[in-house]
């Protein structure tokens, strides 16, 4: 197992490199490039403009070079000082800092500096992160308990009145547009009925400090329960929202695998022994029809992700997506690019824990 997945983290690096070029060659087309925020700003000089251009090696003068240059220096293999592919050192450049080698870089864990705020792009991601975590995480798990659940049920009870309203159900919301559902669900509950919190991740008027902060933490430590409670409530419509496509959809994917695996002869010779109904459906049936669950599971984590953007847009709840979508109408050139590798990357790494998974599900694979 653990040569695996060394080799699979070795073949990963080829699919890493590429989604560092597509993320580049993307921002690459968006109009008006990094310098454009810039040019609306009186309090910046045009030589301060020309010297942080210079430092990411963003100088363009569309020459396929520069543009080289460019993405080099943003991945760290480039010294964009002055220094070509060597560091102040004299060392190559892609070494860490450490060994002698440069700073600027993803390489280096330097994402470059936001426009529209100054502050290091890693430092926004990191103070977004925890929200999305945890809007993401509470989505995830319900989103595949309430599928798997529905699923089974759906296949056990094969055209019955619950097959019928469970399909219903799928076909309703999975019709939905993510956006759309959210703002329904603002309107009735959170402005008609008032049950809810309609946007953000806590209540900014009773809360002991911003969310995330060290003071923040130091409450919700100190005095966790109504923190959570207050969570609790601000992330019940967005998680609604952010799971009710995921669910129709895979409910129906989980009933499609169901019904294959009860059809084969080993379930058929397990009923004829006379083993109860619940360990036939879920110790032979539910086991075997694992595997193309997970692999669905695992490659849906994406769409999760990118739900998200318009679920944290609509609450306005402040974690990554909301980030991405502030990113693009600010034209946050370096922002943008270091949340679509982030965002690829994790995806990347839920693909890999799928394969893992695999022979956790099925003892029959075997990985040399």
């Amino acid at each position: 197992m653990v040569k695996f997945i060394i080799r699979r983290v070795i073949e990963a690096l080829p699919v890493i490199w590429l989604i560092t070029v597509v993320s580049f060659l993307l921002m690459q087309q968006a109009p008006g490039g990094p310098q454009a925020a810039f040019n609306q700003n009186p309090h910046i000089t045009p030589e301060q403009v020309t010297a942080w251009l210079q430092r990411w090696c963003l100088v363009r003068n569309a020459d396929i070079l520069q543009t080289i240059q460019e993405y080099l220096g943003w991945l760290g293999v480039f010294n964009c000082t002055g220094g070509g592919f060597l560091s102040a050192h004299g060392l190559p450049n892609f070494l860490p800092e450490f060994l002698g080698g440069g700073t600027n870089g993803v390489l280096h864990g330097d994402f470059g500096y936001s426009i529209s705020s100054g502050q290091p792009v890693l430092g926004l991601i990191a103070q977004r992160l925890p929200a999305t975590t945890i809007l993401m995480g509470t989505a995830w798990i319900l989103w595949v308990t309430i599928a798997t659940l529905a699923g089974v049920l759906a296949a056990v009870k094969r055209y019955s009145l619950i097959d019928q309203v469970i399909t219903i159900f799928s076909y309703v919301f999975y019709s939905l547009p993510t956006f759309w559902l959210g703002l329904i669900l603002i309107f009735i509950f959170g402005v008609e009925l008032r049950i809810f919190p309609a946007q953000g991740i806590i209540n900014v008027r009773t809360s002991p400090a911003p969310f995330a902060t060290d003071a923040y933490w130091h409450a919700f430590f100190a005095n966790p329960w109504p923190q959570l409670v207050d969570i609790g409530q601000h992330l019940v419509l967005p998680v609604a929202t952010l799971i009710a496509v995921s669910v129709a959809g895979d409910s129906r994917f989980v009933r499609s695998a169901m019904l294959e695996s009860l059809s084969q002869d080993y379930v058929r010779t397990a009923r004829a022994k006379g083993l109860p109904g619940r360990t036939v459906v879920f110790r032979h049936a539910f086991r075997n029809a694992l595997l193309p669950i997970v692999t669905n599971i695992a490659l849906e984590i994406a769409f999760l992700f990118g739900g998200a953007i318009a679920t944290e847009t609509v609450f306005s709840y402040p974690g990554m997506g909301l980030l991405f979508y502030d990113g693009v109408n600010g034209r946050d050139y370096f922002l943008l690019m270091g949340i679509l590798l982030i965002g690829s990357l994790f995806i990347v790494f839920m693909n890999l824990v799928a394969d893992v998974l695999y022979v956790l599900v099925d003892p029959r694979i075997k990985y040399d």
